[in-house]
């Protein structure tokens, strides 16, 4: 059995290795058990381009050899998360839809902190569900921060929960370093004030401040697992353009289970492509794509 090391076929013309039909529809099935989600026929060629990266690295000559490993136990404990790698989209920004932290600042926060007290041992918890890279994390972490610094009241202990299924992500998550590019959207006080720009004036790179870091964690989580495994019930959870990739059916199922995660009258916040129309859910809207937890389950309609 091959490795991910193994230098086989290192000179093989893997371009003109061809995924068949049959093995499509293989390794569909297999991707929407393992992870839920769900890759349609017209992504045929796109699901054989990025397969084609690990062939090249395991050294395999066929996409059946391929899935005979990446179906085989071993191949679940050591290929599965290569290839979610390869096969999930981590298109992110900061400052992401910007309506949404608006929202957050003005209305969220303080109809919570007007219900609650937060302390160091209950502290306001927020839920980045599908982080990527970290940017949405950081941003949450930014603005609530800098919501805190705004009042007079006593200090906000906060703490924000990043997961995504991909270790790549959360790895460059974790060492919080962007490019100049990348940091454009965030407005220039918030800029100033929690980043740290590289002493090499050529790098064009900068790296999240200390303070803002250390109020996030990183956690891998595949939405499929049945306990997501949280101690702390959740305040507000973000969960934005990634229910796009399930079906109905598995879409509906995730956010009962993100609901059981949140407290009483907790928010979930969804992406703007995103619609909860018609399912069973115990979530009332309170503004476009943000819901707040209710007390009875019910068929979410359209406002």
């Amino acid at each position: 059995m091959a490795r991910p090391d193994d230098a086989r076929g290192h000179n093989a013309d893997y371009g003109s290795i061809r995924l068949s039909s049959r093995l499509f529809d293989e390794l569909t099935v297999f991707i929407r058990d393992q992870v839920g989600i769900k890759i349609t026929p017209v992504k045929k060629v796109m699901l054989e381009g990025r397969l084609q990266k690990r062939l090249r690295k395991l050294g395999m000559r066929s996409f059946d050899e391929y899935c005979k490993y990446l179906f085989s136990d071993e191949g679940r404990s050591s290929e599965l998360t290569n290839m979610i790698d390869e096969v999930t989209t981590n298109k992110t920004d900061f400052f992401r839809e910007p309506a949404h932290f608006n929202y957050l600042t003005s209305r969220v926060l303080p109809t919570l902190l007007k219900g609650e007290r937060f302390t160091v041992s209950n502290k306001l918890t927020i839920w980045s569900a599908g982080c990527s890279s970290g940017e949405e994390p950081y941003t949450i972490a930014m603005v609530v921060k800098d919501f805190a610094d705004g009042t007079n009241g006593d200090p906000l202990p906060f703490q924000i929960i990043a997961t995504d299924i991909s270790r790549r992500v959360l790895e460059k998550g974790e060492r919080a370093i962007y490019e100049e590019d990348k940091v454009e959207p965030i407005p220039t006080a918030i800029k100033k004030k929690f980043l740290l720009k590289s002493k090499n004036p050529g790098a064009g790179l900068f790296r999240v401040a200390p303070e803002i870091r250390s109020r996030v964690s990183f956690r891998r989580l595949n939405f499929m697992d049945g306990d997501f495994g949280f101690r702390e019930k959740i305040d507000i959870i973000f969960c934005r353009n990634v229910i796009i990739y399930f079906d109905k059916t598995v879409q509906e199922k995730l956010l009962n289970k993100f609901c059981r995660c949140l407290k009483p009258d907790g928010y979930i916040f969804m992406g703007h492509s995103e619609t909860l129309f018609g399912m069973d859910l115990p979530l009332g809207q309170v503004a476009p794509t943000v819901y707040k937890k209710t007390r009875i389950t019910s068929t979410l309609r359209r406002q």
